[in-house]
């Protein structure tokens, strides 16, 4: 066997090893105190890593309000591998011990969820979970890093679409794993290299240089978003306001208590739910870009449900709340005065 007369630095091949990945890696584990971080191409490519970790038979119970995509990968593609797949109310804990059973394997829980804005108590959920020997998945793209910490509560792994609040500049696709667990931490580094879905390193450079700010952005975030959900809600055309940091909100006190602020996000109804107006509103926003991302300094509009959750069928979405008139905004850090005004603009 050949061997070289240099020594090696440990970084044989860029798709099992890379120097910028394993320093983003590093300090996303940081970033989340958690002991490894995983980097891949995408959120979903993160998704798809921890759904190889089960086998035929195996059942994974998720929050019925979750990303379109999510739901998509796991019916559409795994669920055609064996895996059962059952989505259940999570803001009441009780729900969870109701839907287990003998072959849950898995509990993955979004909080906030996208796009209804509601509340998982994460303590609650991982004391079932942990008693029951089951994982714990939580989704923390809403949040970040910034705002909340699920594996300091119970959570086993924590998933991110470093797309959004992490890279923060709409300029980079990545998805991010972060557990404490050695033995899950090797099995998802295996499929890493295995499978290939990995960042290049000029993603990892932007997601690094994201990261800089996350702090600063996130505090924006949050002051703009409240401003704009507190306009909103005293707005004689809208109806229903979905932000955790209305004290009307389910979930508000629940947020104060396991996040340090309520994020950026905000979806909202108009009076009399006619898609028309809604469409209306979203075609004369001149400030709030229609897009199917999140979390960059720019504020979005998406239309949930023919964007981001067309993918679940209409009768599951009404079912869990997600009307075709609901409109969901990313909050940016401009100035919020000028994103008030383009709302009162565009609503009328």
């Amino acid at each position: 066997m050949y061997r070289s007369r240099r020594a090696s630095k440990g970084y044989e091949y860029a798709r099992t090893q890379n120097p910028t990945r394993d320093a983003l890696q590093a300090n996303l584990a940081a970033l989340e105190n958690g002991k490894h971080g995983i980097c891949y191409a995408s959120g979903l490519g993160a998704t798809d890593a921890i759904l190889k970790l089960f086998k035929p038979g195996d059942e994974i119970i998720a929050s019925s309000d979750l990303y379109g995509g999510t739901y998509r990968i796991m019916v559409r593609v795994f669920q055609e591998f064996g895996l059962k797949f059952t989505f259940v109310s999570l803001d009441n804990p009780a729900n969870l011990e109701r839907a287990l059973t003998g072959q849950t394997r898995m509990v993955w829980i979004e909080t906030p969820t996208n796009p209804l804005l509601r509340i998982v108590d994460i303590e609650a959920i991982a004391q079932i979970t942990q008693a029951k020997g089951i994982t714990l998945v939580v989704d923390n793209t809403f949040a970040s890093p910034y705002l909340q910490n699920p594996l300091d509560l119970g959570a086993d792994i924590v998933v991110h679409s470093v797309t959004k609040y992490i890279g923060g500049h709409s300029d980079t696709v990545m998805g991010a794993i972060i557990t404490n667990d050695d033995d899950t931490a090797s099995r998802l580094k295996f499929i890493q290299n295995a499978c290939g879905a990995v960042p290049g390193p000029q993603d990892c450079f932007l997601a690094l240089r994201g990261i800089k700010t996350l702090h600063v952005r996130m505090e924006r975030h949050c002051q703009n978003a409240q401003r704009v959900a507190e306009y909103l809600r005293q707005h004689p055309k809208v109806g229903k306001v979905y932000y955790p940091g209305l004290p009307d909100h389910p979930g508000h006190e629940l947020t104060k208590r396991q996040m340090r602020g309520f994020g950026g996000m905000v979806s909202f109804e108009l009076v009399g739910d006619s898609l028309p107006e809604a469409i209306k509103v979203m075609e004369s926003f001149e400030v709030f870009s229609l897009g199917e991302s999140l979390g960059g300094v720019e504020s979005l509009c998406t239309h949930p449900a023919s964007m981001t959750h067309a993918s679940i069928p209409k009768a599951e979405r009404e079912a869990n709340g997600l009307k075709d008139t609901l409109i969901r905004l990313s909050v940016g850090i401009e100035d919020v005065e000028d994103l008030i005004e383009d709302l009162g603009r565009a609503i009328g």
